[in-house]
């Protein structure tokens, strides 16, 4: 029900840093857990990242913590995602998702809600 559009990305050194945007606009309130997936070429979606609503609760896939900071602006409508030390492996569209149901047991993101078109990062020397 929210339109997102994603921006930030680009071409970056391996080591380099990127921070992604994601901006909803046109629906109502937004009070679900919103995330990130990525996309390779030739892959499957996969999930980066996801945060609660106030932003106190994150989760990351094993490859990016440490190095992948989620944050929101609820005021703004906005996501984000911090990406240091990129490496080339973290090649792919990023795509955000305004509803995501995550299941820490199993480490599962079940993306439920409408998806943005994606921004293009590419990690290369």
């Amino acid at each position: 029900q929210l339109q997102l559009v994603e921006s930030g990305g680009g071409l970056v050194q391996p080591g380099g840093s990127l921070r992604l945007s994601c901006a909803a606009s046109g629906g109502t309130d937004r009070s679900y857990d919103m995330g990130w997936f990525r996309q390779a070429p030739g892959k499957e979606r996969e999930f980066v990242a996801v945060i609660s609503l106030s932003g106190g609760i994150k989760y990351y896939t094993d490859s990016v913590k440490g190095r992948f900071t989620i944050t929101r602006d609820n005021g703004k409508n906005t996501l984000y995602l911090q990406m240091n030390n990129l490496k080339p492996e973290d090649t792919a569209v990023y795509y955000c998702n305004d509803h995501i149901l995550f299941d820490p047991q199993s480490r599962s993101a079940f993306p439920i809600g409408s998806w943005g078109q994606g921004t293009q990062v590419t990690v290369s020397s």
